[in-house]
């Protein structure tokens, strides 16, 4: 594939929309790819991944280019690490395909002023009692039980909802992205059947790939920054969280891209791949699945506050003093799988490769799927493998001007859940972990075999591409001691 490829600079590469022309049965691309990635980390990429991105390059109302982040691995319809902007007054549309099935699927990360030497000696008390505190797993209810009404208020409403009913510490709305709530959002446009699916999992982690982790700060890469962020010495404890809206945002995606799949006739939309099913984003039809996923991303941010509020009462109880005395203060809750109305500044030429030329301010719906915001000065987490680590880091200026404002979120996976049980069992590598000093509590070994680390893309690889291509730049490095896994 590199042979394909335009250099733009060692971690900047661009695809030209000549790699899918129209033919018969097939929309040529609009816009070409951009891929942010180090050249071997391309060389990996699967190939689906092009063929995706190609599918989505060809969707109409698009601004600019698609983005390839370097995390990026195949998915519904368009590729994990997929960011791409749509114009709405040039036939702009809104996809669930490109947001993904667990909408507001983000990261959360708090810190601590506990050091390594404290938790350790307690650390298997600590992740039995977070394994109990936070429900992880298929089916697991939370502590939380709520009205039909109590629940549209959390849709509309997101994290604010449960931080005035005490949840939380005064001003943890400061440190989430949009303070914790999608405008727009509109419980009327969710299904009954997406509501019943939410309404008992708040508080409540999940399967798959989310995790509660507890970590230790192991290299502070920007002193300046990492203070301003409450991170002060290696070894210091901090905790991270990634989940998203559990079973009501997957129902969303459903129906939704049902709908879509009968409608794209009507307004004389064609796709490559009915997984890339969609609407105009100003049409009814668009404008209701736009209310629908603002509405699952608000019950994420409140889910992500829910959990934190647990995890504090479990801190608080192992260690004998308060949450506010242990300093466990939020330094940032960002989502990725969402579409958000933005506006940034587009170049005026058509060339996509000229940087730095003239521009003109536009409002885009900007899908970011596997993929964080990276605002200027932002905080930004990247997780990594259970056996790995994770990243801190900010955005910067340059974001804006190459990737709609966005960076990677995680490592990426470099095999399917299927194949990574084939190589590796779950209670060998709960051994493997525990013999590496990390505490495992997981709902079943299988899950656990899915999320082995050989799964994964080297962390270190994907957030030197990030920072070279100069999107976002790293703050701290955290090594994981206690995970819970669904």
């Amino acid at each position: 594939m590199t042979d394909k490829l335009t250099r733009i600079s060692d971690f900047i590469w661009e695809l030209p929309v000549s790699f899918l022309p129209a033919q018969r049965g097939k929309e040529g691309m609009r816009v070409p790819l951009r891929i942010i990635a180090a050249k071997k980390l391309i060389e990996r990429m699967e190939e689906v991944v092009f063929e995706q991105s190609a599918n989505v390059a060809a969707l109409p109302g698009l601004e600019s280019y698609v983005v390839i982040l370097p995390d990026a691995h195949s998915g519904y319809g368009a590729s994990i690490g997929t960011v791409f902007a749509t114009n709405p007054e040039n036939e702009g549309i809104i996809s669930p395909g490109a947001v993904g099935y667990d909408i507001n699927c983000g990261m959360r990360l708090m810190v601590t002023n506990l050091m390594f030497g404290q938790v350790q000696p307690k650390l298997h008390q600590l992740v039995n009692l977070l394994f109990d505190f936070v429900p992880a797993g298929v089916g697991r209810e939370g502590f939380l039980h709520i009205s039909w009404k109590e629940l549209d208020k959390i849709m509309a409403e997101g994290a604010k909802s449960v931080i005035k009913s005490g949840f939380a510490f005064a001003g943890d709305e400061n440190y989430i992205e949009e303070k914790g709530v999608i405008p727009g959002a509109d419980p009327s446009c969710v299904s009954q059947k997406a509501r019943e699916r939410g309404k008992k999992q708040l508080a409540t982690l999940g399967s798959g790939n989310h995790y509660l982790e507890i970590q230790k700060v192991a290299q502070i890469i920007n002193q300046e920054k990492a203070k301003e962020l409450g991170i002060f010495t290696p070894d210091q404890i901090v905790v991270m969280v990634h989940c998203g809206s559990r079973g009501l945002g997957h129902q969303i995606a459903t129906d939704y891209l049902r709908s879509f799949e009968n409608k794209m006739e009507k307004y004389k939309i064609k796709v490559n791949d009915l997984q890339l099913a969609c609407a105009p984003f100003d049409s009814c039809d668009g404008q209701n699945y736009f209310r629908a996923m603002a509405a699952a991303a608000n019950f994420a941010f409140a889910n992500r506050q829910l959990i934190t509020y647990r995890i504090r009462e479990a801190f608080a109880k192992v260690f004998g003093k308060t949450a506010e005395e242990l300093g466990m203060k939020l330094v940032y809750d960002v989502a990725h799988n969402i579409a958000k109305v933005e506006e940034h500044q587009i170049l005026s030429s058509k060339r996509s490769d000229l940087l730095g030329g003239p521009t003109s301010l536009r409002k885009l719906v900007v899908h970011r799927k596997g993929a964080t915001r990276s605002f200027p000065g932002q905080p930004v987490i990247i997780g990594g493998s259970m056996e790995t680590g994770s990243y801190l880091l900010v955005g910067s200026d340059k974001s804006l001007e190459l990737t709609f404002g966005s960076t990677a979120h995680g490592s990426g996976r470099t095999m399917s859940r299927h194949q990574a049980k084939k190589i590796v069992g779950g209670q060998e590598l709960s051994q493997r972990m525990s013999q590496a000093g990390i505490v495992v509590k997981s709902a079943s070994y299988s899950g656990l075999a899915e999320e082995a680390g050989i799964a994964y893309k080297n962390i270190a690889d994907v957030v030197e591409s990030v920072s070279k291509a100069g999107i976002s730049a790293p703050v701290a490095s955290f090594k994981p001691i206690g995970n819970i896994k669904g």
